[in-house]
């Protein structure tokens, strides 16, 4: 890419992101400043007494946190129901085999019997006995043999029905297990889902005690402090290293998520009428033929690392110290993402939040 392409592109995601795409407040759940301990945070009530920008700030860096634990508990409720995804469609193959060997011990037992009737029926004479009384020696030693084979055959059943008499004990040790498993997880996916509730609705308490003005302040100061991590990143030129070409694959991705622009945040939703963050780019990437983690935790440490001037289109910014947040890179410095509760999916600054590691779906 030209520099002066380059140039005029660069200068046009920063006025996006400075106009219009962070016009609509989406910044998801960082800060470019360290937020404040607890006891140093008010949040103003709607009284006569004015509302300063300096309460403002306190109530964005607390609504901040609030907006990050509770995406950090969405992502323990999503990899909980991931799992009991698992573990559920274990339990069906499980009962399946069950099922499975219960009819082949049956058949097996079945077998076993008519063997047992069998030999229970030529038994008789000794066989020096039925050696001496026979006119034909090769007709004895012909039946003989067969007595022999089917010996055999019976020891071979008997194993054969003892080993899937163990088979079936430990399918059904596996099922046990797998059941405690799948309850395990049901209660983390209640006690995440609980904790997610908690910090949204403690976010809209916050939120609902500003008057509409005070409301508009405060988006303000979220733009703000969004254009500024921008410009920072872009300031230190690190997107004249980036040159990457998207793959088909990441076409198809970035061709996703640009296409669900607009719609709504939802936490635990994987669309197509709403998304959150890593449901949104797990969805793209299936889109694509790529299937990846659910999670952005989970995308963040089994997906490769790339260096960020190594990143391409479709690639995914993962954010946060603890991976609490994920968009795609769609390129020129931008990315795609749903932010948080209250917010849509949204264009927005790549660098307009803590960046901990870029990772690739595609290699």
């Amino acid at each position: 890419m030209g520099t002066g392409r380059r140039s005029l592109i660069t200068a046009a995601v920063t006025v996006v992101c400075a106009v219009t795409v962070l016009a609509a407040p989406g910044t998801a759940f960082a800060s470019p400043t360290p937020s404040p301990s607890p006891s140093a945070t008010s949040s103003p009530s709607a009284t006569s007494t004015p509302v300063t920008n300096k309460d403002l700030e306190a109530v964005r860096k607390k609504l901040d946190r609030l907006y990050h634990d509770a995406a950090v508990a969405t992502d323990a409720y999503n990899s909980a129901e991931e799992k009991a995804e698992k573990q559920s469609a274990e339990i069906v193959a499980l009962a399946k085999k069950i099922v499975k060997g219960k009819k082949k011990l049956d058949d097996l037992k079945e077998r076993a019997g008519a063997a047992a009737a069998a030999q229970y029926r030529s038994g008789g004479l000794p066989d020096e006995a039925k050696l001496m009384l026979s006119d034909d020696p090769q007709e004895f030693l012909d039946g003989a043999g067969r007595v022999i084979q089917g010996e055999r055959a019976t020891k071979g059943l008997l194993g054969e029905l003892t080993r899937t008499q163990q088979d079936l004990e430990q399918y059904a040790k596996d099922a046990s297990a797998q059941w405690e498993k799948l309850e395990a997880n049901r209660k983390a996916k209640a006690k995440a889902k609980a904790k997610v509730k908690k910090q949204i609705a403690a976010a809209e308490k916050l939120e609902s005690e500003l008057e509409a003005e005070e409301k508009e302040r405060l988006a303000e100061l979220e733009r703000q402090a969004a254009r500024k991590a921008q410009t920072a990143w872009l300031d230190s030129g690190i997107l004249d290293e980036i040159d990457g070409k998207a793959t088909a694959q990441g076409k198809t991705a970035v061709a996703y998520v640009t296409a669900q622009l607009g719609k709504p945040y939802e936490w635990g939703a994987e669309g197509p009428d709403t998304f959150d963050c890593s449901g949104l780019t797990s969805q793209a990437w299936a889109a694509a033929g790529q299937p990846i983690p659910r999670t952005s935790q989970e995308q963040w440490k089994q997906l490769k690392r790339i260096d960020i001037k190594d990143m391409r289109p479709g690639d995914l910014i993962i954010y946060n110290d603890d991976a609490s947040h994920v968009a795609m890179y769609v390129g020129d410095g931008a990315i795609v993402h749903a932010p948080r509760p209250g917010r849509t999916v949204t264009l927005a600054g790549a660098g307009s939040m803590p960046i901990l590691a870029v990772v690739r779906p595609d290699v």
